[in-house]
């Protein structure tokens, strides 16, 4: 259980990274033209899906820098969450005693 939970921990780091990769791409004006700004930009926009126009600031910018932020915390905090239910849910090992050991 433990190691499912540092993958899911993992992915959720992951697509956390695409998220911010793609905020940071739109904010520094990247050349859309590029196969790997707009391949990073597509994933990061898929990822996203369910949090656009969750706010509406008037700059293109600024909405992309809002509402990916959001999908990026949302998608850190389940997914650190449903991770430590993983461990949670995991048998506990035997402890050892030393003093049995002779």
């Amino acid at each position: 259980m433990i190691a499912i939970a540092r993958v899911v921990r993992l992915a959720a780091w992951l697509v956390a990274l695409v998220i911010v990769a793609g905020i940071a791409l739109v904010l520094l004006d990247a050349n859309m033209g590029n196969v790997i700004v707009r391949d990073i930009h597509d994933a990061a926009s898929f990822l996203v899906g369910p949090f656009k126009n969750v706010f509406s600031p008037k700059s293109h910018k600024a909405d992309i820098a809002v509402n990916w932020g959001l999908a990026a915390v949302v998608y850190l905090l389940v997914g650190s969450l449903i991770a430590g239910m993983l461990v949670r849910m995991a048998p506990r090992g035997v402890v050892r005693s030393r003093t049995a050991a002779v």
